[in-house]
Formats: C-alpha cells, structure tokens, sequence
C-alpha cells in the first residue's frame, strides 16, 4: 500500500504531529510505502483567487499533487477549530484539488467526473470540544466537509475518521492512550 500522511497543523510539535507521527510508525511497520506532508514546511499561497482563471501552481504543491496521485491512501491529520480544519489545510485543499485534477464537470451537464477515484482514506482530527457534542450540536462540519465535499466528490473512497475530543481536559495518561490509538490505527488501516 502507498500511504500519503497529510498533516494539516500549523505547528510540528503540536499534538496532531504527535498523532501523525505514531500513525506513520503503525503505517511503516505494517509494510507499504509511506510519505508524508507537513503543510507547514510547504512554500505556496494558501488563497484561491479563482477557479476560472488559472493560478500558476507553486513547485510545492505541484509535488503534492504527485504525491496525490502516487498513493493509494490519504491520510489528513488534523486539528478541529471553530467545527472546522485550520486555514492552511483549507487552503492547500482550495489550491490543488481543482478540476482536471481532483474532478472535471461534464459540458452540458450538472454531473461531474471524479478523478481520485481508486483511493481510501482517513481522517485523524483532534478537538478540544467533545467529539459527542461536535456531532450532535452541529453534525461535526469538519467531517461533513472533508469527507463528504471534498474527497467523496473526487471519487475517494471509503473515508474512515477517527476524531479525538476533550482534549483541553485530558491528562498525560489519556493523552499517550490516544497517541498509542493512532500508532494502532496506522498499524491496521486497510
């Protein structure tokens, strides 16, 4: 298996890295091929101007859209802000799952083709709001979002989440037990 892991945190010491990196241990020790994107060290501006003019994409994510393609599971681990991903997954989303790449409409039609079609993939998110009440007050957006408005669109398929809550409460040991979940969760995915 050829696993692209996305980190979508703007800082790399932040508990998501810690949840990307034991995923990625779990993911390595199962066998397969593992990549990863830490959005930060990306070069790019996070702002699409328009769709219908083209934006000259940077080397950066031209990479990344190599990357895309190259795997057979996406991995996107993420803080959840605000019932939503932070800015700079938003936009590096935004900049490169674009049509022709991602999806392309069809002339005369409201249909559109989906050209990630061929991928699973997960969604790792971390919020300080209980994951319970995420769904229940607000139908968790984020997962909504990712899940549904974007990867399904482009044709991927299946999309798991694991979403981690009440973290501003969590002590040490609960901390390491969520840590130690995502390396289990690297180990058995697909």
């Amino acid at each position: 298996m050829r696993t692209l892991i996305i980190l979508g945190h703007p800082d790399k010491s932040s508990f998501c890295a810690r949840l990307a990196d034991s995923y990625e241990k779990g993911a390595m020790e199962k066998g397969g091929d593992v990549m990863r994107i830490n959005l930060i060290d990306l070069c790019f501006d996070p702002i699409l101007k328009s769709l219908n003019r083209p934006q000259t994409l940077e080397p950066d994510l031209i990479e990344a859209q190599r990357l895309i393609k190259w795997a057979n599971h996406l991995v996107f681990v993420f803080p959840v802000w605000w019932s939503a991903p932070p800015a700079l997954l938003k936009g590096f989303i935004d900049r490169i799952f674009l049509p022709n790449f991602a999806f392309k409409f069809r002339e005369n039609s409201s249909m559109w083709d989906k050209l990630l079609t061929g991928r699973s993939a997960r969604l790792i998110m971390a919020s300080d709001a209980p994951v319970m009440w995420l769904y229940l007050a607000y139908f968790h957006p984020a997962v909504n979002m990712m899940k549904k408005a974007i990867l399904e669109f482009c044709g991927v398929s299946p999309v798991s989440v694991t979403s981690y809550g009440s973290l501003t409460n969590a002590n040490e040991k609960k901390r390491d037990s969520i840590i130690y979940d995502a390396y289990r969760v690297g180990l058995n995915d697909n």
